[in-house]
């Protein structure tokens, strides 16, 4: 008895307790909110200028970096030498957008999907030239298209090209903070622990758990509603004699569309999800910043002269600019801001002129690379669609 007055007390203990941190979590959520929300207030009215904002500041900068050191660079000169190495880089720019299709194919792979390497590839160099276009995100809609039109449902080419280039972030963290680009540790580290957790099949699993259970019970929701469209119709409407008989809920528009839904393989699809940690597709990722970040040195080379030792620091410096050009929201393909940080990052390292100039070089190299890559896939599409 006495053991049960003392379970009896404690059980309502703590029930008090939980009654007590509900309602202190409530009170500390509530002015939480409203910061939250009178912050969306502030935000959502500038949101579409912000990019504008960015584009203008890093054009600002270029242009005045240029202003300060144009004599140094009408003075640069590219001997035969240097020719070929812009060839090179051109070359190898273009293997890296080849690798990054096959790569993505690797990452449809992890979801569970059968990805042929020739047709990732193709579909991602048809489309990553319409990062260009005002948005940048025509390219990762581009691709959602091409994997559904292949067999790949929705959540799967979705959830593929979100994944994509968070990998491609955290592999230019590894490669800037394993060759001494170390500007912040600590914050480096953060990103690079928060990105790795995100792609882990236990934080990844139940988030896109949750967006399946949400898109069931939409998908449900619309049923009912055609459901009941459907009765209404068919009671308010007087059957009258017609080749097909629509009064049928066989041959009703709304029921067949209802009954598609529900009969076809999308609602009955398995659900999405990580079967292991994306190592191989982390690991092609890093061999596609080191490739493109090889197209960049060669750049460099090609107007000016660099020793060994200014090997890593450049790869690190080329790292740290692709990925906040990725990153930063309003510059389609990174334009200004990959500029900005490369020039920002390597100014004691590498003469102004030169480097003004190879930005701008490399810059024209792989725009003709991704424009190459598109050309030959179409290309190949249509040989192979006349054969």
């Amino acid at each position: 008895m006495h053991c049960h007055r003392e379970s009896n007390w404690a059980w309502a203990f703590w029930q008090e307790r939980s009654t007590l941190d509900t309602d202190s979590i409530i009170q500390l959520r509530q002015p939480t909110m409203q910061i939250l929300s009178s912050m969306k207030e502030w935000v959502t009215p500038i949101k579409p200028y912000l990019r504008w904002l960015i584009l203008g500041g890093t054009l600002f900068f270029l242009l005045h970096t240029l202003r300060q050191h144009w004599q140094e660079v009408t003075t640069i000169q590219i001997e035969g030498w240097g020719w070929g190495l812009l060839a090179a880089a051109l070359l190898v720019t273009l293997a890296a957008h080849v690798w990054a299709g096959w790569v993505w194919g690797w990452i449809l792979e992890e979801l569970g999907y059968d990805a042929l390497g020739g047709w990732s590839i193709s579909a991602y160099l048809k489309t990553n030239i319409a990062k260009y276009l005002p948005g940048n995100v025509w390219h990762f809609y581009g691709r959602v298209m091409a994997a559904k039109s292949v067999g790949v449902p929705l959540e799967g080419a979705a959830v593929s090209v979100v994944m994509e280039p968070l990998l491609m972030a955290i592999a230019a963290l590894v490669i800037a903070f394993a060759s001494n680009q170390r500007l912040n540790i600590g914050l480096q580290l953060m990103g690079l622990g928060v990105g790795l957790a995100l792609v882990h099949p236990r934080v990844m699993n139940p988030l896109l758990s949750k967006i399946a259970a949400a898109k069931r019970k939409l998908a449900s929701t619309y049923s009912e509603s055609s459901t009941r469209s459907s009765s209404a119709d068919s009671s308010a409407t007087t059957p009258i004699d017609l080749p097909v008989d629509w009064t049928s809920d066989a041959a009703s528009p709304s029921s067949a569309l209802s009954a598609s839904h529900a009969s076809s393989p999308t609602s009955h699809q398995k659900p999405v999800f990580l079967k292991k940690y994306p190592i191989l597709p982390l690991i092609g990722e890093l061999i596609f910043l080191v490739l493109r970040g090889a197209g960049f040195i060669g750049a460099v080379i090609a107007l000016h002269s660099v020793e060994w030792a200014d090997v890593l620091p450049l790869l690190s410096a080329f790292s740290v600019a692709w990925m906040l050009g990725l990153v930063v929201p309003g510059a389609p393909g990174g334009i200004g801001v990959f500029e900005a940080t490369v020039l920002a990052l390597l100014n004691n390292s590498v003469p102004p002129g030169p480097l003004l100039g190879a930005v701008a070089f490399y810059r024209l190299v792989n725009t003709l690379a991704e424009a190459i890559g598109a050309g030959l896939a179409w290309s190949g599409d249509r040989l192979s669609t006349q054969t």
